[in-house]
């Protein structure tokens, strides 16, 4: 593939919550996409800051960047976004795929969000549909559905590189969890197949990395390398030997701490719910509920 294809990725990680944030762009001085931003969040207190935002501003002013999307894999259960943030401070578009709306039904619900909640993703600037073509300046991108996690996880390829957001992890680690509302392990196995079947020394770049004791935080690996050593589905693994796999383990899990104020917040396209009438903010907390 010809180099001038292929993005430039600056990565950066959010250790309270394990996210990665990739900073993908054309040439120093050109475009630039962020994919899953970050807003700190302080559960003990409620507080917000931007601490993980305003490293995406540095880099972006450092390098001379025009900020021409914010990209969102999916509606995130273990950290809020901050992609009204960085809209408000340095443009771009919020987009993510169509599929949101099935999302946003379920916790409409939930939350009791009224009728004045729209559940048809116009919260976002753009919805994207499977196999969508966008750019980032010169870089030729692609939107493509990889259901399972959620029903409205996407993945983007661009260039030599794909941003898989919860689908995969390190391969040591394995893949996400199916027990969300929507999820489903077989959609899941299928998507994975659909990212493995790339040339074997594409890039993936994670949306999560937990690393066992004794390695170090990493946000990317290779379709060869899941191919060959993913504990959940590394070749030879076959469809029902995962579904089984991931479904015994989903049934293990606890719900991610961050998951009742980062979902009210990502359905919103990462804003915060309309202040009441005495000027504060406030998140619910379904009780009994999940």
């Amino acid at each position: 593939m010809n180099p001038d294809t292929n993005p430039h990725v600056h990565s950066l990680f959010d250790t309270q919550t394990c996210t990665a944030t990739h900073i993908v762009f054309d040439a120093p001085g050109g475009h630039a996409a962020v994919i899953d931003p970050v807003l700190n969040y302080e559960p003990k207190s409620g507080h917000t800051t931007n601490k993980s935002a305003d490293q995406v501003l540095e880099f972006l002013a450092t390098n001379n960047l025009t900020l021409q999307w914010l990209l969102e894999t999916h509606a995130h259960a273990d950290h809020l976004s901050g992609a009204q943030y960085l809209k408000k401070k340095a443009g771009g578009k919020i987009a993510i795929s169509k599929n949101i709306s099935a999302v946003q039904k379920v916790f409409k619900v939930l939350f009791n969000l009224g009728s004045d909640f729209p559940v048809n993703g116009k919260q976002f600037d753009v919805l994207f549909v499977d196999q969508e073509e966008f750019s980032i300046g010169q870089l030729q991108a692609k939107a493509i559905n990889v259901p399972g996690h959620t029903p409205a996880d996407m993945a983007y390829v661009i260039g030599d590189s794909i941003f898989v957001g919860d689908t995969l992890f390190m391969p040591d680690v394995g893949t996400a969890r199916c027990d969300f509302p929507g999820g489903d392990a077989t959609q899941l196995y299928h998507s994975i197949q659909k990212l493995l079947s790339f040339p074997p020394d594409t890039r993936l770049f994670l949306c999560h990395d937990y690393p066992p004791a004794g390695r170090e935080v990493c946000t990317h690996t290779s379709v060869a390398k899941q191919k060959a050593d993913n504990i959940h589905v590394r070749d030879g693994v076959g469809e029902a030997e995962f579904v089984a796999l991931r479904q015994k383990r989903d049934s293990g899990l606890e719900m991610p701490y961050l998951l009742i104020p980062a979902i009210q917040v990502n359905i919103r396209a990462g804003a915060l719910p309309n202040a009441e009438n005495n000027g504060i903010r406030y998140l619910k907390i379904p009780l009994n509920s999940l």
